[in-house]
C-alpha cells in the first residue's frame, strides 16, 4: 500500500505541482485507518478502492480538496468516520464534498418515482460543486473494473444503471474517455456474447488495421511537415460499445463495418486545424456529407473539433479528427479540464459550462416521473443538430427535433405565437425534422390561439413539451376540465369502476393523495391538459377497489366460516371448481383473467350457459351491480392435490423485453425446459430499445406459474413478466 501511495503521490506532483501533499498523505492515513479490516469481494484490502479512485480524479486534473474527498469518499457510509471528523481535520469543502459523493452513492435506480427524485437531487448536487459527480464518475469507473466479482444479477443491475444514467452524463460533460469506459465495461455484462464477438473479430484485423493506420499516419505527417505544421498524430479503432451500436442499427457483421479506423491530428492553433483540413483533403477523397465543424459551433459539452471522414487508397473510409491541444484536453476530460487551465471555473464559467443543467432542473416542473426518465436520455444523450436563426445565430438542438423545438427553445411566447415556419427560405410543415445547416425563421402573430395539443406529441425536447402543457394548464382550465372529465369517465366505465370511484370517498380521496390534488376539478384538469397519465389513475382506482372488495370478502369469512366449510363438503365439483348451492353445472372459466389453481375465484350465473369462473380481483366482476347472479366458488382440494395428472388450465404472460438478439429464442426454450405447453406466442418491437412478447401458456397451478415467472425473470434481456388476458 505504501507504493500505491507514493504513486499517487509522484502523479499528483507531476499532474498538479501546487497540490497539498501533506494533506493529500493525511487524507490517505485517515481512509486507511478508517478503513482498516475491511475487504472488498476479490479478496483486496478496501482501501485499494478508494486510493483508485483518487487516482482517476488526478488523471482528471481536480484540485487537493477533490483528491481528498475522492480517498475519504466511503468513510460517512461504510465507517464510523463521520461528516463532523472529516469537516474539522480537512475542511468544510472536502466534507461537503464527500458527503454529496455519498448521498449519490445511496441512489436507487428501480421504481420510477424514485429514481425521478434521485435524478433530481443528482442534478442540484451537479448545479451546487461538479466535482461532485466527477468523484462520482471516478468511482463509478473503478467498480465497474470489477464488476466481475459481483453476483451475476447485481453484475447486470449496475451495468445497466452504468449504462443508463452515469455514461450520459459523463457525455454531457464532455468526458468522453470515461464514457467509453464506462460503456465498454457495461456491455461486457450486458451482452458478453456481442462483446467478445467484436472482440475477436478486431484481434483478427488487428495487424491489417495497424498497417492501414500508420500508412495514414505516415503519409498525414510527410504533408504537414512539408507545410511546416508542428502536429502529433495518432491512430486508433472506435471503441466496442460504439462498433456495437452500429453493428446493432444497421444489422451488420464486423467485418461489413468499414469506417472502424480514425486518426486524430492535434496542431498548435485553431487556424492551423483549417489548413490541416485543406491538406487531407487534398490527399482523400471526402465524402460529402461528413463533415462537421465543431470548432465554430462547439457541441453543449464544450467539445470541439473539426471531423470528416474520407475514402483511403484501398477504397476503406475513415474519420480525421482536427483539434487543438487545448480542444484535445477538453474532448478527454471535459469539464474536469477546467480545473487543469484554471484551477476552478469562475462565476461566469460555471453558468456557461453548466446551463443544460439548469434547463433540466427547470424542465423537471410539472412533469411525470415516467416522462422524465424517458425524455432525460434524449435531453442527455441525444446526438445534436445545429440549426441557424435568421440572425445567425446557431442553436444546438437534439436530433429530430422540429421548428415547434425551436421557437419554444428561443421563447415561451414565440412558441405560444407560432403559426408556421420557413427552412432555407421556404415554407415548411412545423413537424419537419432539422437538420444540421438549417436556417430556421419561425412565423408568428398576435392572433394566434396558442399551441395545438397535437404538438405535445410532434416535439422531442421536455422543455417545448412542458411549455405546451403549461399552456393548457393556465388558459384553458374550464376546458380541461370537461375534457379530462370525459375522459376518465369512459375509462372507468370500460373498466367497471364508475360507481367504485364516485360512490366510494375512500377511494376518491386515496387517489386525489397519491398525485397530490386537493379537488377532484384539479384531477380532471390535469388529465385534459396531459399533465397526468389516465392509466395511471385507473390503475389506482383499480388497485383500491380491488382491496375493498377483498377486505369485505374476509370479513365476510371470518363471520361466517362454517358456511363456507359446509358447503366445501356438500358441493360437488365440475371441472375442478366447486360451485356454492349447484352439483356439477356447466363451468366455464372466464378469458378475461384466465383463472388457475391457487387463485381467489368467484363464479357469475350467465344465461344459458353455466357459470363464467373469474379471479377475485378481476376488473370485471362487480359484484354489488348483479349481487343475485356472483356465487362463491373454490377450487376442488382433492383436484389440486392431482393437479400435475389432471387438469392444464391456460393463462397469459406478457413478457417485456430490451431489443436484444436471442431474447425470444431463450423464453421460448426455458418454456420447454420446464414442460409448459406454449400454444400461442407474438412477439413486437417498442419504442426506445425495448420489445414485448405475448405468449398463452397451459399451466396446472399458481404455483407452477410462479416459478415459471421467476425463470423468465432470470433470463438475460427480460425486464419484467405479468399475467395478462386472452385476447381472442
Amino acid at each position: 500500500m505504501q507504493t500505491k501511495l507514493d504513486f499517487l503521490i509522484e502523479r499528483v506532483q507531476k499532474q498538479n505541482p501546487q497540490a497539498n501533499i501533506k494533506k493529500i498523505r493525511a487524507a490517505y492515513e485517515c481512509a486507511a485507518k478508517a478503513h482498516e479490516g475491511q475487504k472488498r469481494r476479490n479478496g483486496e484490502p478496501y482501501i485499494i478502492h478508494p486510493v483508485a479512485v483518487a487516482e482517476i480524479v488526478v488523471e482528471m486534473g481536480l484540485d487537493t480538496d477533490s483528491i481528498c474527498a475522492a480517498l475519504l469518499h466511503d468513510c460517512i457510509e461504510d465507517t464510523e468516520f463521520g461528516y463532523k471528523e472529516i469537516e474539522n481535520k480537512f475542511g468544510t469543502p472536502v466534507a461537503e464534498l464527500v458527503d454529496g459523493v455519498t448521498r449519490l452513492g445511496m441512489l436507487r435506480y428501480s421504481k420510477e418515482q424514485e429514481q425521478f427524485e434521485d435524478l433530481r437531487k443528482m442534478f442540484l448536487a451537479m448545479a451546487k460543486d461538479i466535482r461532485v459527480i466527477l468523484i462520482k464518475l471516478a468511482d463509478r469507473l473503478h467498480n465497474a473494473r470489477t464488476f466481475q466479482f459481483l453476483p451475476e444479477r447485481k453484475q447486470r443491475d449496475k451495468a445497466l444503471e452504468t449504462m443508463e444514467i452515469y455514461a450520459p452524463i459523463a457525455h454531457r460533460l464532455g468526458m468522453s474517455r470515461i464514457k467509453w469506459e464506462l460503456e465498454d465495461l457495461s456491455l461486457k455484462v450486458l451482452d458478453p456474447i456481442g462483446y467478445n464477438e467484436i472482440v475477436e473479430g478486431l484481434k483478427a484485423q488487428s495487424e491489417q488495421h495497424e498497417e492501414f493506420l500508420q500508412g495514414i499516419q505516415d503519409r498525414i505527417s510527410t504533408k504537414l511537415k512539408e507545410a511546416n505544421i508542428h502536429n502529433a498524430i495518432s491512430a486508433r479503432v472506435k471503441h466496442i460499445y460504439s462498433i456495437y451500436r452500429k453493428m446493432y442499427a444497421q444489422h451488420k457483421t464486423i467485418n461489413e463495418i468499414y469506417d472502424i479506423c480514425a486518426v486524430r491530428v492535434i496542431v498548435d492553433t485553431v487556424a492551423d486545424c483549417y489548413n490541416v483540413l485543406g491538406y487531407v483533403h487534398d490527399l482523400y477523397k471526402p465524402i460529402p456529407g461528413r463533415f462537421k465543424d465543431y470548432i465554430s459551433t462547439p457541441k453543449p459539452n464544450g467539445y470541439q473539433s473539426l471531423h470528416t471522414t474520407v475514402i483511403g487508397r484501398a477504397g476503406i473510409p475513415f474519420e480525421v479528427q482536427i483539434r487543438t491541444v487545448e480542444m484535445h484536453k477538453m474532448a478527454e476530460y471535459g469539464v474536469a479540464a477546467h480545473w487543469k487551465y484554471k484551477q476552478g471555473l469562475d462565476k461566469k464559467g460555471n453558468e456557461e459550462a453548466f446551463a443544460w443543467i439548469r434547463q433540466l432542473l427547470e424542465a423537471q416542473q410539472d412533469t411525470e416521473a415516467e416522462d422524465f426518465i424517458k425524455n432525460i436520455k434524449v435531453d442527455l444523450f441525444a446526438d445534436e443538430v445545429f440549426v441557424f436563426t435568421p440572425k445567425g445565430d446557431v442553436v444546438n438542438m437534439p436530433a429530430g427535433a422540429t421548428p415547434i423545438d425551436l421557437a419554444y427553445a428561443i421563447h415561451s411566447a414565440v412558441g405560444n405565437r407560432m403559426t408556421g415556419c420557413k427552412l432555407n427560405g421556404r415554407i415548411a410543415p412545423i413537424d419537419s425534422q432539422l437538420k444540421n445547416g438549417d436556417i430556421v425563421e419561425i412565423l408568428t402573430s398576435k392572433e394566434a390561439h396558442g399551441p395545438s395539443r397535437d404538438w405535445v406529441k410532434i416535439v422531442k425536447t421536455t422543455e417545448a413539451r412542458n411549455k405546451i402543457k403549461q399552456w393548457f394548464k393556465k388558459e384553458c382550465r374550464e376546458e380541461n376540465i370537461v375534457n379530462g372529465k370525459e375522459d376518465l369517465d369512459r375509462e372507468l366505465r370500460a373498466n367497471l369502476l364508475y360507481n367504485g370511484f364516485y360512490e366510494n370517498e375512500e377511494v376518491q380521496k386515496n387517489t386525489l393523495n397519491k398525485f397530490s390534488f386537493n379537488t377532484v376539478d384539479e384531477l380532471y384538469a390535469a388529465i385534459g391538459y396531459g399533465g397526468i397519465m389516465l392509466t395511471k389513475v385507473i390503475n389506482k382506482v383499480k388497485d383500491d377497489v380491488g382491496k375493498l372488495r377483498r377486505q369485505r370478502e374476509q370479513a365476510e369469512r371470518a363471520a361466517h366460516p362454517q358456511n363456507e366449510q359446509q358447503q366445501r363438503r356438500q358441493n360437488k365439483s365440475s371441472d375442478g371448481v366447486v360451485v356454492e348451492g349447484i352439483d356439477n353445472c356447466l363451468v366455464k372459466f372466464a378469458r378475461c383473467c384466465t383463472p388457475i389453481p391457487g387463485d381467489e375465484i368467484v363464479g357469475f350465473v350467465t344465461r344459458g350457459y353455466g357459470v363464467s369462473i373469474h379471479r377475485r380481483d378481476c376488473v370485471n366482476v362487480h359484484i354489488e351491480e348483479e349481487p343475485d347472479r356472483w356465487v362463491r366458488a373454490w377450487w376442488d382440494e382433492d383436484m389440486a392435490a392431482n393437479a400435475g395428472h389432471v387438469n392444464k388450465f391456460s393463462t397469459g404472460l406478457q413478457i417485456s423485453t430490451r431489443n436484444r438478439i436471442g431474447v425470444l429464442s431463450d423464453v421460448t426454450l426455458a418454456f420447454a425446459s420446464s414442460k409448459i405447453n406454449v400454444h400461442e406466442i407474438s412477439a413486437r418491437d417498442l419504442n426506445d430499445g425495448y420489445g414485448v412478447i405475448n405468449a398463452m401458456v397451459d399451466v396446472t397451478s399458481v404455483h407452477q406459474l410462479d416459478n415459471m415467472i421467476s425463470r423468465l425473470r432470470s433470463i438475460k434481456g427480460v425486464v419484467d413478466v405479468t399475467r395478462t388476458v386472452d385476447t381472442n
